[in-house]
């Protein structure tokens, strides 16, 4: 049996995190440190030390920048230098009257995407604080070291930096601010690149995932050639509610990207919508949106732009409140211009906790992490009846309709990847991601420890489902369904696809959610305690043969016997029984602690082998000689145990060959196991309340020899 890594010290700290999650941990007040590096306790040191922090963990080489554009032997980083603000600049300030937009100009890094959201955050204090928070600065106290804090796939996360910056001809080569002593900005860059393993991983994305990762809010898209009507009023209140806003222009072919159109709009490039306004324009109200380009520089040069003439026929205080004639990267232009000259909208919506306003309007939100794992929870899209079931699977409430008198429920899913930035450097990129929603069938109504079957995907419908299965990192979309309850099945397009995810919902009145697992349950059948003389005969001769003058069976005669008995069974695919495994059946069966099984001892042994020879022929659909993970967990059920998908996703890590089968042998093992864990914690249980105590020799005594 080929061992899989395995480790209960692993198993023991993702509980122990569980917990401290379940505590408050990631909170925005409360967050988790990145790489374990504690900001206090590091600037204490470098203050009482006196030497400038520096970090290790994110080390001043070219394996910060990059892996390939930006690689060692890129021309865009040859020649670059890691200096300190205090080296290159006579008078460095951290942040100057307040954080403007102005102070995000983009450098030779294509994160545009993540400077349009930064330049969002610009427009909220409130928010701007959380990410980068008060009293950093290179002034009294300075010791080399910043730290900004992002959410992280539903939990905040504090990351640490020294303030050695990449530098090329004496310029910063990244962000920088536009009068050039200004650094906080280049700081967050730095701060986020971390973050995700590199500058590099940085290149290319949508500006959603730059809104989301500052404030925990979730993004929806609008497709401006599709608008709905009333878009300008959703912007309106979008600003007025504190959301951020981004836009681009698609590109049609890769010559196009970074492309600047007749009139100075780059194609491929993210922007922030920063503003709306109405003016009166020859005698008609006329809708303006305000656009900032990150580069700080290169505006749009239509109708509403910095020097248009249309500015000239506008109230005076008007125009001197709205128009802009630097060339700074902020423009105007008119509401329709903007639909005809954009392609995409993307506006994040903030939560609850974001809004320091009792006034806005807050949505209610649930958050679940999850996982897709090869062979036990990677089920694949609604294409693979076969597997779609084993999906990980939440159920939606969905009680307050939107209005009075209807029966409609508007609420808003998003289903995210983790970590996959990280991942580039292995040449790894986003899954293609998506989800299903089902109504719950009525027998189920009410009930949560359900994990639906594949009998019911078969025979059911879907209700509503994301529009597209797409390799973005976050898939979300704004759904309406009768009131009543509903199952949200996310899922990677193909099964076997190994990915980490974390779902949100989020709905405009309260509405409950939870995961949907099967409770955790042992219905074993009673075992007959038989006496000897109730022992067939035959039976009592074969075990005089085999257990030897002591007639005692120990492990290694115990790993002959049932070797010598699977090997008569071909249709059975084994590597034979090991000695791990014997010893695990006599700890099972050896009631008076001989370590050693004596006649009605295997006689119980032997049915239940006999029993499990049974399920494990019924749930070998192909007929393979081996349980597929899938029939596993049917088998599993079949034998008595009932295991949620954390579980069940432990045994497939545990118990299967490389190619994700379990061959008998393994079966037999596991499912002895899984008894005598059950049956050690019914003992110890002796007030049926589901919880027991051991000190810590009990535990020890127990875990060493259970």
């Amino acid at each position: 049996m080929e061992e899989h890594i395995y480790s209960a010290t692993g198993m023991a700290a993702r509980l122990r995190s569980q917990w401290d999650r379940d505590e408050g941990l990631g909170q925005n007040h409360n967050a988790v440190k990145f790489l374990g590096q504690d900001y206090n306790s590091l600037r204490a040191q470098c203050v009482q030390s006196r030497r400038l922090f520096e970090d290790n963990l994110f080390p001043c080489a070219t394996s910060s920048l990059g892996f390939n554009e930006l690689g060692p032997r890129s021309s865009k980083t040859s020649g670059v230098r890691w200096m300190r603000p205090t080296e290159f600049c006579k008078r460095p300030e951290f942040i100057v009257d307040g954080a403007t937009r102005t102070d995000i100009c983009q450098g030779a890094l294509g994160d545009c995407w993540l400077l349009a959201a930064i330049a969002s955050l610009t427009l909220n204090d409130d928010l701007l604080h959380r990410v980068v928070p008060h009293g950093q600065g290179f002034g009294q106290g300075y010791a080399g070291i910043f730290h900004f804090q992002f959410w992280q796939f539903g939990e905040w996360v504090e990351v640490v930096i020294d303030d050695r910056l990449p530098v090329k001809d004496g310029k910063l080569l990244f962000v920088h601010s536009a009068e050039g002593t200004e650094f906080w900005s280049a700081l967050l860059e730095k701060a986020y690149a971390k973050l995700n393993g590199c500058y590099e991983a940085l290149s290319g994305g949508s500006t959603s995932e730059g809104f989301e990762d500052f404030t925990g809010g979730v993004t929806e898209m609008y497709e401006l050639r599709k608008a709905p009507p009333d878009l300008y009023s959703i912007i309106s209140r979008a600003i007025e509610r504190g959301s951020l806003l981004g836009c681009s222009i698609d590109i049609t072919n890769t010559r196009d990207m970074e492309a600047v159109t007749f009139k100075k709009l780059v194609k491929g490039h993210a922007y922030s919508v920063t503003g709306v306004e109405q003016v009166e324009y020859r005698g008609n109200l006329t809708k303006l949106v305000r656009i900032r380009n990150p580069w700080g520089e290169v505006e749009w040069t239509g109708a509403w732009s910095d020097n248009s003439r249309e500015w000239d026929s506008v109230d005076r205080s008007a125009r001197s409140r709205l128009q802009n004639r630097s060339e700074d990267g902020e423009f105007w232009m008119s509401f329709n211009d903007f639909l005809r000259e954009f392609s995409r909208l993307e506006l994040c919506n903030l939560t609850a906790d974001a809004l320091q306003n009792s006034q806005l309007k807050k949505w209610s939100s649930s958050l679940y992490q999850g996982e897709w794992r090869r062979g036990s929870t990677a089920g694949g899209c609604r294409n693979y009846p076969a597997t779609f079931w084993l999906n990980p699977q939440f159920k939606i409430e969905l009680r307050h309709p939107d209005s009075p008198g209807q029966n409609e429920c508007s609420f808003l899913v998003g289903l995210m990847q983790k970590d996959r930035r990280k991942k580039r450097r292995e040449g790894k990129d986003m899954e293609t991601i998506g989800f299903a929603v089902y109504e719950v069938p009525k027998e189920f109504v009410g009930r949560s420890g359900v994990h639906l079957k594949r009998e019911f995907f078969l025979t059911h419908a879907s209700s509503a489902r994301s529009e597209l299965f797409i390799n973005l990192r976050e898939v979300s979309s704004r759904l309406r369904l009768p009131a009543g309850e509903y199952i949200i099945v996310p899922s990677t397009f193909e099964p076997h696809k190994e990915a980490d995810f974390c779902l949100r919902v989020f709905s405009e009145k309260p509405a409950n959610s939870e995961e949907l697992d099967d409770d955790i349950k042992a219905d074993l059948p009673t075992e007959t305690q038989v006496d000897e003389s109730q022992i067939d005969s035959g039976f009592k001769s074969l075990f005089r043969q085999l257990a030897g003058p002591d007639m005692e069976i120990s492990v290694t005669e115990l790993q002959t016997i049932l070797n010598r008995i699977i090997s008569k069974h071909k249709d059975l695919k084994t590597d034979g029984f090991t000695k791990e495994a014997c010893r695990s059946m006599i700890n099972l069966m050896d009631n008076d602690g001989s370590g050693k099984l004596g006649l009605t001892e295997f006689h119980v042994l032997w049915e239940k082998i006999k029993r499990y020879l049974t399920v494990f022929r019924q749930f070998d659909l192909d007929k393979s000689g081996t349980m597929s993970s899938y029939e596993m967990r049917m088998a599993l059920e079949s034998a008595g145990f009932k295991l949620n998908n954390q579980l069940f996703q432990l045994i497939i890590l545990r118990y299967t060959e490389a190619d994700m089968a379990v061959d008998f042998d393994n079966f037999v093992t596991c499912l002895v196991r899984l008894e005598t864990m059950y049956k050690t914690f019914k003992t110890l249980d002796t007030d049926n309340d589901n919880v027991i105590s051991l000190n810590f020799f009990q535990w020890i005594t127990l875990t060493m020899f259970a």
